[in-house]
């Protein structure tokens, strides 16, 4: 199937307006993929503080392409939030952008007169969401962390990576996006969904680390009902099975995932080892002594090699590639994966496409991230400030434009 992603007035959340407070991934993420589905998105961004991703390189058409990619689709409004003005401006706006997303630590907007009960004031069928590392209640609502230390506090770090060298790094964030930014997507649409039927708004509390030890189903249901605690590699999906990575002759890797049986006998005899087939024996002795024969096998040649042998096998065995090779050939290459999003300038960016796809249509946001505080003037005048009163803001530095 080929998507297209050409400008399309039927986006699915067309009527969400949303105030968006969030910086840095994990909010700005899952914003992203509410602007690739239609949602009208106000980033209010701290001009004295801004949102660090601007400066992470390359820089391209003086913006960050990281920044233009994760903060396309949406509005830019650079305002100082300790200003008195700034209560008039978020005020106003929240009579129409009723759907508020915020990232700082428990209590930071309420002094600032931006909490749930202070906007709820204003608009009583608000849907309000706060996304942090460790959720709004509990000794840890103040404490800094990251994508790292959710992982590590949610226990899965514990029976991940390898018994020698313990927990290993990822190339992408998994606790900031699978559990901050996707549940707080499930949190906004659940809520807005309730408040078509109900007309009562909600606030919503994500907590990445929860997120990412909901995730642990299969090691944590089991721990939870008596099963022993869990180590690295005891166990068929983390290293104490057949599924694996494994070394190719020419240093490259090969992911092995044959679970069920009839791709498990048909990697085996892809491979030419058929002795574990014939002795149906899972202790962990003897699968270990199996995986050290299956690595020698697969070591034994190029990477190129296994793709061959492979290529018409239904096994569940892939080549662990490159980026490169990732974006060049299937399946990323015939999903339309790779888009083309215009900037304020006219140029484009080549950016990630939208995951989610229609049959009716590929839906994915047509502006790049803009500069700082870029739709100041346009937003201000939508809710009736005058050319004068945007001239005073700017010399007060309520307001500012890069």
């Amino acid at each position: 199937m080929k998507f297209s992603h050409e400008v399309c007035m039927s986006y699915p959340l067309k009527n969400l307006k949303i105030l968006d407070f969030t910086y840095l991934l994990p909010g700005p993420y899952g914003t992203m993929i509410l602007a690739d589905l239609g949602a009208d998105i106000i980033k209010v961004e701290n001009p004295n503080n801004p949102d660090m991703l601007r400066m992470l390189p390359p820089i391209v058409n003086g913006i960050s392409a990281v920044y233009a990619h994760i903060n396309r689709g949406k509005k830019s409004l650079a305002l100082d939030l300790k200003s008195p003005e700034a209560k008039d401006i978020i005020y106003k706006l929240i009579k129409d952008y009723d759907i508020v997303i915020e990232q700082f630590r428990p209590g930071v907007l309420e002094k600032l007169g931006f909490g749930y009960n202070d906007l709820k004031n204003i608009n009583s069928s608000i849907i309000y969401c706060s996304l942090s590392g460790y959720g709004q209640t509990g000794t840890y609502a103040q404490r800094a962390g990251h994508d790292i230390n959710y992982m590590a506090l949610s226990g899965v770090d514990s029976f991940s990576g390898k018994k020698t060298t313990g927990p290993s790094l990822h190339g992408i964030q998994i606790a900031d996006i699978a559990s901050g930014a996707k549940n707080m997507i499930i949190g906004i649409l659940a809520a807005y969904i309730k408040r078509q039927s109900t007309g009562q708004g909600d606030h919503i509390d994500i907590s990445i680390t929860d997120g990412v030890f909901a995730m642990s189903a299969f090691t944590t249901a089991a721990y939870l009902e008596g099963e022993t605690l869990p180590q690295p590699e005891t166990q068929m999906l983390n290293g104490g099975g057949i599924y694996d990575y494994y070394a190719t002759s020419d240093g490259r890797y090969l992911s092995v995932g044959p679970i069920e049986p009839k791709f498990f006998q048909s990697f085996c005899q892809a491979i030419g080892y058929t002795d574990i087939l014939k002795n149906v024996d899972f202790s962990p002795e003897t699968v270990q002594r199996h995986k050290k024969k299956i690595a020698a096998i697969i070591a034994s040649q190029p990477l190129s090699h296994w793709i061959t042998i492979f290529s018409n096998v239904d096994a569940c065995i892939e080549p662990v590639r490159t980026l490169e090779e990732a974006v060049a050939n299937p399946p990323l290459s015939e999903r339309d994966m790779i888009v083309s999003i215009t900037d304020d300038k006219g140029s484009t960016f080549k950016q990630i496409g939208n995951p989610i796809k229609f049959s009716s249509q590929n839906y994915i946001a047509q502006s790049a991230g803009v500069p700082l505080g870029y739709n100041n003037d346009e937003i201000l005048q939508s809710i009736g400030y005058n050319e004068h009163t945007i001239k005073k803001l700017y010399k007060n530095s309520v307001i500012v434009k890069s």
